[in-house]
């Protein structure tokens, strides 16, 4: 049987947060960075424990006038505190309440940099690791998000989005541009049923990119989010898809070979020269 996450990105003010819990499969909640507050943050883990939901950090750019989606000018080891900050205030309440925190996945501006600069994503996801090495990231497929995870040895979530169109290098289209989100529902059903049943996203210009993302982005603060969440559960279960946490990926950063000791070899990424 086929499984898909459904995530969605909760304690964001949008007043739609115990509806979506009904439809959801886990939950990145706002740190108090772009959105949130200790108290948000308090009432969305209750939620998640009463209803057996996954919980994740959702840690962003600290700027909430803005929600996180503009790109901040900071030194790396300023920027890596505020999300370990960010974090540590979501672990703390959560282990108050007794709900275990699984995952982070990074916000807006942040998670597109980290998507496209390899650098900074594997310094934040060492970071991460250095306060839980038990936490996973959720990371959107084909970006640097997964070269660092890998790289860094944290457990690893592959993660697509169901309403926002993609470049045909595998990257989140600027919300910018037009046709940066997708309002169809039915088009937004159909990309779901697609990444679930054949592991495919089409891009913007028509390109057709493998997947394998096995946790699907419902954003909570698009209209009719509620609905729209509804719609696509209700198109995968109809196929006989399973909607649940997906499984964590776990690969060490070094994959050793026989009589190479402990040592081993790098593999390769694609842009690295043969």
């Amino acid at each position: 049987m086929i499984t898909v996450d459904l995530n969605a990105d909760l304690g964001e003010g949008m007043g739609t947060d115990e509806d979506l819990l009904e439809l959801v499969s886990s939950a990145s909640i706002a740190c108090g960075g772009h959105a949130g507050d200790a108290a948000t943050i308090r009432h969305v883990l209750k939620l998640c424990k009463a209803r057996s939901i996954q919980a994740g950090a959702h840690p962003g750019y600290p700027d909430k006038p803005r929600f996180g989606r503009f790109r901040l000018v900071m030194p790396l080891d300023q920027l890596i505190g505020q999300v370990r900050n960010q974090i540590f205030l979501v672990r703390h309440i959560a282990a108050e309440v007794d709900m275990p925190l699984s995952y982070v996945k990074l916000h807006g501006a942040l998670a597109n940099q980290t998507a496209e600069e390899l650098t900074m994503a594997v310094a934040i996801f060492a970071g991460i690791q250095a306060m839980d090495p038990k936490l996973a990231v959720l990371a959107l497929d084909n970006s640097e998000q997964v070269r660092a995870a890998k790289a860094v040895g944290v457990p690893l979530i592959r993660e697509a989005y169901a309403d926002r169109a993609y470049t045909a290098e595998g990257l989140l289209v600027p919300r910018s541009q037009e046709g940066a989100v997708i309002h169809d529902i039915d088009a937004v059903i159909e990309r779901c049923l697609r990444l679930a049943r054949d592991e495919e996203i089409v891009a913007i210009d028509g390109t057709v990119l493998k997947s394998g993302a096995r946790s699907i982005c419902l954003h909570g603060d698009t209209p009719g989010a509620v609905d729209l969440a509804r719609e696509v559960r209700d198109a995968l279960e109809g196929e006989g898809i399973k909607i649940a946490p997906a499984p964590l990926e776990m690969e060490l950063p070094w994959a050793s070979r026989e009589g190479e000791g402990e040592i081993g070899i790098m593999p390769l990424g694609p842009k690295d020269p043969g």
